[in-house]
């Protein structure tokens, strides 16, 4: 799962710099009981994990990503369009 991944890769890299929880709360202003259930579920606010998106010096990569066009053509932007105002799957 997504939210797995993400917060299994937030814990090695804040393992990696050598920060506990409390040293990266200390940074980011995030509680580290935030920190800590981020890290166990994977549930976090999106303005916290912004905050260790930036702390981690990830904000170009991030920036990218939601930065790329879903679709190459103008039949594809289309199809999108209209596929947005299906419902079940109709």
């Amino acid at each position: 799962m997504l939210l797995d991944r993400l917060s299994s890769n937030c814990r090695a890299r804040r393992l990696e710099k050598g920060y506990s929880r409390r040293t990266l709360s200390e940074l980011t202003g995030i509680p580290a009981p935030t920190l800590e259930r981020f890290e166990r579920t994977g549930k976090i606010s999106l303005e916290s994990f912004c905050k260790i998106i930036i702390q981690f010096d990830y904000f170009d990569e991030m920036a990218d990503i939601l930065g790329r066009t879903k679709y190459s053509t103008s039949a594809e932007l289309e199809t999108i369009n209209k596929n947005q105002t299906r419902k079940n799957g109709r």
